[in-house]
């Protein structure tokens, strides 16, 4: 996708990913963890076949996910921290199925600092 918003193929499951709105890549960079650099470099992904990240995504438009890695299980956090996340989380894939369809710049699409505070 960093080439024009073209897709890649998952590196889990193989398949194409469509668009920002599926991209696991592009979560992580509204969320700031992936300079804009690095979005070419970094390897493409499903959302869904994430679901070390996917789990934490509360909203009615995306299938619940569960990690069926114990040690990444948000199932196994305390209350506060694992709320804490799934609010970072979906405000973070509301942004990125906002600016899919809309006509903003790349450099745009991360969260501010102040909606990236839990």
């Amino acid at each position: 996708m960093a080439n024009c918003d073209e897709g890649y193929n998952c590196d889990r499951c193989g398949q194409y990913v469509e668009n920002v709105r599926e991209s696991e890549l592009y979560l992580r960079y509204v969320l700031g963890a992936v300079p804009a650099g690095e979005l070419f470099r970094e390897p493409e992904r499903h959302i869904a076949c994430a679901p070390e990240f996917a789990q934490y995504i509360v909203d009615p438009g995306f299938p619940p996910v569960v990690c069926e890695d114990p040690a990444l299980d948000k199932r196994g956090l305390p209350a506060d921290v694992r709320e804490a996340n799934e609010r970072l989380f979906t405000r973070a894939w509301r942004r990125l199925q906002e600016v899919a369809d809309s006509t903003i710049a790349v450099d745009e699409y991360p969260l501010k600092p102040e909606e990236l505070a839990v």
